[in-house]
């Protein structure tokens, strides 16, 4: 958002302006500076340097190990040989000792074993008696960071003249609270933690709270400080040492490894110049790190400075309301645009190359084996889909007891390879357990969502291969292949097919004997089978599937199998080869349109389509005239920014704000504000839910009025964005209640519920100018009357900076 108003802001700026930027970490300035200068039509100079005045050392420490690797110098060499050693001295987490927490693994590297030292309270022990502090250690969740805190209760980094000056600078910023604010567990919990030199610092905290211990931080009061990655951005406040807690981030799609930019971002804070003669970074390692990734991320480049420009009603109205104003013109000069015009030399090349390579694949035959090919991928997506009906856990959970024998597709060596062949390589196991999975861990980015509910524990034949820091791949082989017998967890979307067959199985298969018992048996029941082959469970007779669309498609891959067996290539020796080079060809087409596709839509001017869709949005709703000239409703969305202004214009206008309580005016607000997502929330009082579905509707009208519009949106997603997780709170909190009150109510952090409301109260101020700007009294004293019963207390207490 911010990114949007700067890129606004430099196009805008009267000509005559000057401007200077500042930044530690750009990499394609030269690029920023060419569009400034042609925007501007002047120069723009660029002073850039490399140079650190404070060099970094970066080090990794292994989960389980005791000591720290040198893996970068001073000089940004990188150590392979030390590299090596510090993940050969890793002891990777069993499986027994992971503990998990609000449905995600917890990695084995934060929680010591009961009466033993964890991994971080043994590296914050050493720093101190290295005379390595202060140190900052970054975390990705503000409970993680918390949670890490905690661990070093029996950690003391402080003096008592330094515990006397934390208490008193302590209580003097806590002196502006109400006496029941003080008592606030945040408050009171915080304290101790602090006289013991250990901070905390996340966006979940009070304010004041976080102004303090940034206080105290200067003052080199606090010796060791846990942080989110917010604490790297826009503060001065460098340490000594920073240490990574882990190397991974989730990033609300999935967990990766942190980037080259974030971790000059947070590294960035190690060195302080003039006192220190070197920075230290630790990494915090307790899973194998690939040599490549680990170089990429120590040694790589600062994320580029990228347009994240779009289109918003609020800038399109403003532009359509000014005399002078032009929004193709604001369109035409943006950065986004600079950019989308200087690639396209890069792309015509990159297009050539790709065509030259495409063209240079012959293949024998092709409009035959383009049509095998066609009909195979039919056939893989009906098979796909009949797995998908069949193992439903409705209809395959009451046949997963243990003994039955279960047919599994086998790993295959190169999971993101397409196959080209009918069958899939399967084999045959024996069901022990299976259990409902809460969430997906990290370690599973390859789980599908289907899969998030059940997993399945079957011991079958397994190879297994250690690589040279002594981690373990385990794959699932047939059981004529070398292997040994071990219980898997299967997903369920790897099962081929159940037996009827089941087996009594020993009940303790801990010892190597007794699974190779068990796998024999199996063996026995094939090979006695060999002939007729194995009896499964039928779907309609046993599973009582009754889906039609099961139905039609086991009819279709019946139909596909007759056209496979009279196929003319299908009898070819290299039919596999053939269809591999193929599928690549199919590839490079592939990326070729999408290249073009690119091309097409930057020659033209960024957003002309979404411009014109915006603007018939605009009319059909009744913002502007057929000759863009901007109505009473259009007037109002001009003046907000900081929340939906189409919904909040419609709710305005369609007399909803207009009829309830103020309390309940607020309280329907914190609906736009609120976007964080939070698990097993509590319903809103009946008339707070009447009035969010109301809301509801609002927004599903205006998304599908979008929609036949030719917007891009997803109207369920839209409808969703609004959520009603602080309503109750915000309710509370209008209608009076203390602060510690809300808390009880909700289980949001304090701080991003004092964030919420401090946005609220901006999305307050802009209705007032909106209400003003067409003559509403009533609504804008409506929306002075809401403000003032939340503008009070701890939740706007004033900044100790000012």
């Amino acid at each position: 958002e911010r990114g949007v108003v700067w890129e606004e802001s430099i196009v805008m700026a009267p000509k005559n302006s000057r401007f200077v930027f500042l930044s530690a970490t750009v990499p394609n300035a030269k690029e920023f500076a060419d569009w400034v200068a042609k925007v501007h039509r002047q120069p723009c100079h660029i002073v850039y340097t490399d140079y650190r005045p404070t060099p970094l050392q970066h080090y990794i420490f292994p989960s389980g190990g005791d000591g720290l690797y040198l893996v970068v110098d001073e000089k940004g060499k990188f150590r392979e040989d030390s590299f090596q050693k510090a993940l050969n001295a890793l002891v990777p987490a069993s499986e027994g000792d992971r503990k998990r927490e609000s449905g995600k693994w917890q990695k084995g590297l934060v929680v010591g074993r009961a009466g033993e030292e964890s991994d971080i309270f043994k590296m914050v022990k050493m720093i101190i008696q290295r005379q390595y502090d202060p140190v900052i250690l970054f975390s990705f969740s503000k409970r993680e960071c918390e949670f890490l805190a905690m661990q070093m209760a029996k950690m003391d980094l402080n003096e008592d003249d330094e515990k006397v000056n934390i208490e008193t600078i302590f209580w003097s910023a806590m002196d502006m609270l109400s006496d029941d604010d003080k008592k606030l567990p945040q408050v009171s919990n915080m304290l101790p933690l602090l006289k013991r030199g250990i901070g905390v610092h996340h966006s979940g905290l009070l304010p004041i709270l976080k102004e303090v211990i940034e206080i105290l931080f200067q003052e080199g009061l606090i010796k060791c400080l846990f942080a989110t990655e917010t604490f790297s951005i826009g503060l001065n406040m460098p340490a000594k040492t920073v240490v990574f807690t882990n190397v991974r981030k989730f990033d609300g799609d999935k967990f990766r490894w942190i980037s080259s930019g974030e971790y000059i971002q947070m590294s960035g804070r190690a060195g302080r110049r003039g006192i220190d003669e070197r920075g230290i970074c630790i990494l915090m390692v307790d899973e194998k790190l690939e040599p490549p990734t680990a170089k990429m991320m120590l040694k790589g480049s600062a994320d580029c400075l990228n347009s994240a420009f779009h289109l918003s009603y609020n800038m399109l109205l403003n532009q359509m309301r000014c005399e002078d104003g032009d929004p193709e013109n604001l369109l035409r000069n943006s950065f986004y645009q600079f950019q989308a015009d200087r690639a396209i030399p890069d792309l015509e090349k990159q297009a050539k190359d790709l065509e030259e390579e495409r063209d240079s694949i012959v293949i024998e035959e092709e409009d035959s084996l383009e049509n095998y090919y066609t009909l195979l991928q039919q056939y893989k997506s009906l098979k796909k889909d009949v797995r998908n009906i069949l193992f439903s856990p409705r209809h395959c959970l009451p046949f997963l007891q243990p003994g039955r024998l279960v047919c599994i597709q086998c790993t295959r060596s190169d999971e993101n390879s397409p196959t080209f062949s009918i069958e899939d390589q399967v084999t045959w196991g024996v069901i022990i357990n299976f259990e409902r999975v809460k969430g997906l861990s990290e370690d599973d980015a390859n789980r599908k969502p289907e899969d998030a509910n059940y997993t399945v524990d079957v011991l079958t034949r397994c190879a297994v291969r250690k690589d040279e820091v002594a981690k373990k791949t385990i794959k699932i082989v047939p059981l004529k292949e070398p292997g040994e017998p071990i219980v898997v967890s299967v997903p369920i979307s790897q099962i081929d097919s159940l037996s009827s067959v089941r087996l009594v199985i020993s009940k303790d298969l801990l010892p190597l004997e007794a699974r190779e018992n068990t796998l024999k048996k199996v063996s026995e029941v094939l090979s006695r089978f060999a002939k007729e082959g194995m009896p499964l469970l039928d779907p309609e007779e046993d599973m009582k599937v009754q889906s039609s669309s099961y139905r039609k498609a086991v009819r279709r891959i019946e139909a596909l199998e007759n056209l496979f067996e009279k196929h003319e290539v299908a009898k070819s020796p290299l039919i596999g080869q053939k269809l591999k080079v193929l599928h690549m060809k199919k590839e490079l087409t592939a990326k070729i349109k999408s290249i073009k596709r690119t091309m097409r839509s930057s020659t033209a001017l960024a957003f002309k389509d979404e411009l014109k869709a915006r603007k018939r949005v605009l009319r059909r709703l009744g913002y502007v005239t057929s000759d863009d000239v901007v109505e009473l409703k259009g007037k109002v969305a001009c003046e907000i920014s900081s929340a939906d202004e189409l919904t909040l214009t419609e709710l305005m206008f369609n007399g909803v704000l207009k009829d309830i309580k103020v309390e309940e005016m607020v309280s329907l607000l914190s609906c736009f504000v609120w976007q964080e997502k939070l698990q097993d929330v509590q319903k809103p009082r009946d008339e707070l839910e009447l009035l969010f579905a109301q809301l509801q509707d609002t927004a599903r009208r205006i998304a599908k009025v979008q929609l036949e519009c030719k917007v891009q949106i997803d109207v369920e997603n839209f409808v969703s964005s609004f959520r009603p997780d602080i309503m109750e709170a915000v309710y509370a909190w209008a209608k009076g209640s203390k602060f510690y009150e809300i808390m009880e109510i909700t289980q949001v952090f304090e701080g991003s519920l004092i964030r919420a409301i401090r946005r609220l109260e901006e999305v307050l101020q802009q209705l007032i100018q909106a209400a003003k700007s067409i003559g509403e009294t009533e609504l804008e004293a409506k929306f002075e009357d809401a403000v003032s019963k939340i503008k009070r207390d701890i939740v706007f207490a004033a900044s100790l900076y000012l």
